[in-house]
This record gives structure tokens, C-alpha cells and sequence, in this order.
């Protein structure tokens, strides 16, 4: 598919702008043995905090996909409709938190009904949460965010996007490879706008054995919202049994609250 230019949301001053100095500054190298101590207790705090306002979030998918896409592109029509159908099937919708892909499928989760989620990132642009998320939580650092967004996450489907997206196809592509999360559904929507991509996998990765051909086999390609949730619900019932196990209490002391 071919995108026209109003079908784009246009982001001026993208990339331009540094992002929060304590952030920048953690990135600069070397830092004094004190600073980087208490900045490591500050992430640490980061990471408990995700822990606990996600912690009873359900049964959820990840749904990666580019913030730059309006509501009049074919590709947040897919999303709204990915959303939609996740919510129908029982899973929670979990996003970045911001608006293009990741607003549509929010948006198709809370209009059918269903939970959603963003783990929102600190931008100079797109830090503000898309109004269909019914709990987010902002993160400073991109790592710990995206921690959040494979750790709560029983699959994932990525639509098109740009560096952010690839980011974390193939981080996640890498932590299935590595056997750290085991079989865990990895769906790219979009046939053509991904072709490119698999083509070069299979064509220059394989080729030169850098990886193996049950490496891309793990990926299902569609362009059907409904395939995609249910290939993900197929195997969350068989391998997970779509629960976390046992349900746990919520201790007020831990400011676990009940999301939405």
C-alpha cells in the first residue's frame, strides 16, 4: 500500500530535539562512581514501578507500529481492527501509549469492550498518551519500557513503522531466537510492506547462515486482523493456557491497583 500525504502525521522537528538531559546524560559514558550510583537506584525504581502498575494488567499483546500514521490510513484501519479482535478473544491491548498505530489499536480494544494499555515513553514529541488507554504508565528510559512491553505480553504483532518498530521486531525476533521467551507468537501485519524485509532475511541472512531458517519460519506474515489473533490465541490456549497461573492478592503496601 501507498500512503498519501494527508494520510501522514506530520512531526516537525523530529529527532531534533534532545530528549531529557538526565537521560542524555546517562548515555555520555563515564560518569562520577555517586551520579551513577544514584541514577542506578532511580532505574531501579523505574523498573519497580512498571512492576507494579502492570502486575495484574491480564493476559496481554504487544502491539508494535509507527506513531506517524493518521486515522485515514489503511494501516490504522488495521490496527483498530487488531485491536478489536484481541479484545473480543480476552486479551488485554498493551501499546507505547502514543497516537498512529499504537492510538488504533487501542482505540479497537476499548471500543469492543476490552482492557487497554500504554507504557508511554518521554519524547520531546509524542509523550503524551492517546486518549482510548484505560491505565498508563510513562517511562524515562526506552529500555526499561521496553521491558515492560515483552515481560506482561503473551505474543506480538508488529505493523508498519520505522526504527522504533524494527527495534523491537528484532529484539524480540532475538529473545525467541535465544530461547529467553519460548514460542511466543510474532505476527507482522502488512505482506508488502514487510516483503522487502523478509526478502533480505531469506535472501542475505540465510544465505550467509548469520541466521537459520527457523528463525524467519517463527514469524507469521498476514494482512488478516482476525488470522493474526487467531494464530496468537492458538497458542497462548496450548502453551499457556491463557493465564498467569494461579491468581495473586494485591497488597496495598505494594500500590498494586487495579488497572482501568
Amino acid at each position: 500500500m501507498t500512503s498519501n500525504n494527508n494520510e501522514i502525521i506530520a512531526i516537525d522537528g523530529w529527532g531534533s530535539t534532545p530528549g531529557a538531559p538526565e537521560v542524555v546524560q546517562f548515555l555520555a559514558g563515564p560518569q562520577r562512581r555517586v551520579d551513577e550510583l544514584q541514577r542506578a537506584v532511580r532505574i531501579f525504581f523505574e523498573f519497580m514501578r512498571g512492576f507494579r502498575a502492570l502486575h495484574f494488567a491480564g493476559p496481554c499483546v504487544t502491539v508494535f507500529g509507527s506513531a506517524r500514521f493518521s486515522e485515514e490510513h489503511p494501516y490504522y484501519s488495521w490496527a483498530r481492527q487488531c485491536g478489536a479482535e484481541l479484545a473480543a478473544a480476552g486479551f488485554t491491548v498493551m501499546t507505547g501509549g502514543g497516537p498512529g498505530i499504537m492510538e488504533a489499536a487501542n482505540r479497537g480494544a476499548k471500543e469492543a469492550g476490552g482492557r487497554s494499555l500504554g507504557c508511554n515513553i518521554q519524547l520531546p514529541q509524542e509523550q503524551k498518551p492517546n486518549p482510548y488507554v484505560d491505565r498508563w504508565i510513562t517511562f524515562r528510559h526506552f529500555f526499561v519500557r521496553k521491558v515492560m512491553l515483552v515481560k506482561y505480553s503473551y505474543a506480538f504483532i508488529a505493523l508498519p513503522g520505522g526504527f522504533g518498530t524494527l527495534d523491537e521486531i528484532f529484539e524480540t525476533a532475538t529473545l525467541i531466537q535465544t530461547a529467553k521467551i519460548r514460542e511466543f507468537p510474532l505476527v507482522l501485519m502488512g505482506k508488502e510492506f514487510w516483503r522487502p524485509l523478509l526478502e533480505f532475511m531469506s535472501n542475505r541472512l540465510i544465505a550467509e547462515k548469520t541466521i537459520d531458517q527457523t528463525d524467519l519460519d517463527r514469524m507469521i506474515v498476514t494482512d488478516s486482523a482476525r488470522e493474526a489473533v487467531e494464530a496468537i490465541t492458538d497458542a497462548a490456549k496450548r502453551r499457556f493456557g491463557l493465564t498467569y497461573g494461579p491468581r495473586m492478592k494485591r497488597r496495598w503496601f505494594f500500590g498494586e491497583i487495579e488497572p482501568g
